[in-house]
């Protein structure tokens, strides 16, 4: 699937990872395993998750440390794809 097919795949889907203050370090482990049951997971940022940073840098290393690839960021909120 190209990025497109996935940014409209994405569309209705319901936000399932929410990354507070704990940071990114907390949702890992719950983010590869959704992404093993499913191909896109949306991921909404907190404002206390995002001190500090862009929603970008923060969706981008999260992606990263999951094996994923970012496919978009809107907002404050992110589409992972595995």
């Amino acid at each position: 699937m190209d990025k497109q097919e996935l940014k409209q795949d994405a569309h209705d889907l319901d936000v399932t990872v929410w990354v507070g203050k704990s940071g990114i370090d907390s949702v890992v482990d719950e983010l590869d395993d959704q992404l093993s049951s499913r191909d896109l997971v949306k991921v909404k940022f907190l404002r206390a998750a995002r001190a500090g940073s862009s929603t970008d840098e923060k969706a981008a290393d999260l992606a990263d440390r999951v094996n994923a690839e970012l496919i978009e960021t809107r907002g404050h909120t992110a589409v992972i794809y595995r």
